[in-house]
């Protein structure tokens, strides 16, 4: 349009040089246009696994990419990085190919995640004209919560597994002795101590033949395991910015959330448990759906795994009007921020019917310093209601862990004071 104004004024005032110029920059625009690509290429993001462990998140852009187009001109971006632009070349001049580039991020956060988008536009007529834009994303990874290594976990009141890895208070075949008792129908021929049998049989008259009458056998205490069922609060997920505590959806990817941190105590108690050969269910307070009933073995850590990472918010929580039930005797744990009542209600409702409840809180410390002062003091009001919770929990019997706590004081420590716990009851 700029080259047939110029060209039209150098006629209209007769200067050839302008309207010469002009000429030429209209037939190069013709041409370019006439030459210009009939399809457009595509672009679209892959990655190799939909899931990863990893605090490293990778992708691809892949380019299929239109005959007679020169480059392709791209921006990549996540939420809370820094956009990065980018050009890259046709495979050939004519014919048509892919091209890959390779993307990744460092994120602290776990769960489906949309993370990556891309703009993109192709090139032509050596760069100097486009094709319409488009944008290809956002990815979804799910990325799995990462467990740490736990020497003791607590155990419940009462095993009530027939066998298993910890000793029970009933006899049977174990390995720790019970006691010795005198020979009765059922009873294993391989338990007979016969150094027993022989000492409690040999009173009498010196030199006297004696008979055995009684065989004695040795009791052990027999073997269970235990069961554990894991209670995540999914409902609300807030961050150490007072100011995204109504909007998950802005907290920045190398910020862990409340729901970070209750994922990753998750499945690191669940580990450790299904290690030692204990039985772990999942119950999701976030949704009204079946829970994960308990069992053992790598297929129910695997399946629990994924359960814990896709665990989120969804929509607005329901009133529950009932407690889930739990197994009988088993111990529960219970992952939440504590930041109403649903939660407290719950854990003295199953302590009060003779489960052990281990109350694991996972709110990490604010950042008031740039907060504004009306969230400050909201702030303060909801955390005195929220340690009046705890507090009320801990007079009542449940076992109170700040999952988040470092220091003098780290979770295995307690962990380690509630393991002898049990075992002086």
């Amino acid at each position: 349009m700029v080259s047939l104004i110029i060209f039209l004024l150098g006629l209209l005032t007769g200067r050839l040089q302008p309207a010469a110029l002009a000429m030429v920059l209209l037939l190069g625009s013709g041409w370019m246009y006439l030459r210009r690509p009939r399809t457009g290429g595509t672009v679209e993001l892959s990655t190799r696994s939909g899931t990863t462990s990893e605090s490293r998140v990778a992708a691809s852009v892949v380019w299929h990419a239109a005959p007679d187009v020169d480059a392709l001109r791209f921006r990549t971006g996540a939420p809370g990085h820094r956009s990065v632009d980018a050009v890259i070349a046709a495979p050939g001049r004519g014919t048509s190919g892919e091209r890959q580039v390779a993307v990744s991020i460092r994120t602290a956060r776990t769960g489906r995640r949309p993370i990556f988008t891309v703009d993109h536009q192709e090139r032509y007529g050596a760069g100097l004209l486009g094709i319409t834009g488009d944008t290809a994303g956002p990815l979804s990874i799910t990325v799995l919560p990462r467990a740490t290594m736990l020497r003791e976990v607590p155990l419940p009141h009462r095993l009530s597994g027939l066998t298993g890895p910890h000793d029970s208070r009933r006899a049977g075949d174990g390995n720790d002795l019970r006691d010795i008792n005198l020979f009765t129908p059922g009873d294993r021929l391989r338990r007979i101590d016969w150094r027993v049998t022989a000492r409690r049989n040999s009173a009498g008259p010196a030199g006297s033949r004696q008979l055995i009458t009684d065989l004695y056998v040795r009791r052990s205490y027999a073997t269970a395991d235990a069961a554990v069922m894991l209670v995540l609060d999914s409902r609300d997920e807030v961050g150490p910015d007072l100011t995204t505590w109504n909007d998950s959806s802005s907290i920045a990817e190398d910020v862990p959330t409340s729901l970070d941190n209750a994922r990753a105590a998750a499945l690191t108690m669940a580990r450790r448990y299904l290690q030692a050969g204990d039985r772990v269910g999942l119950e999701d307070l976030g949704r009204m759906s079946r829970p994960v009933p308990p069992s053992g073995g790598q297929r129910q850590l695997q399946r629990l795994s994924m359960r814990i990472a896709l665990a989120e918010p969804e929509g607005e929580p329901r009133t529950r009007y009932r407690p889930p039930r739990m197994p009988s005797g088993a111990l529960i744990i219970v992952f939440s921020t504590f930041l109403d009542d649903e939660t407290w209600h719950l854990a003295q409702l199953w302590h009060g019917s003779g489960h052990r409840v281990l109350a694991v809180d996972v709110l990490g410390e604010p950042d008031l310093r740039n907060a504004p002062r009306r969230l400050v003091t909201a702030y303060r009001i909801i955390a005195m209601e929220r340690e009046d919770r705890l507090g009320a929990l801990a007079r009542s019997g449940v076992e109170v862990i700040r999952w988040t706590q470092t220091g003098d004081h780290p979770v295995q420590v307690t962990l380690a004071a509630l393991t002898r716990k049990r075992a002086r009851r």
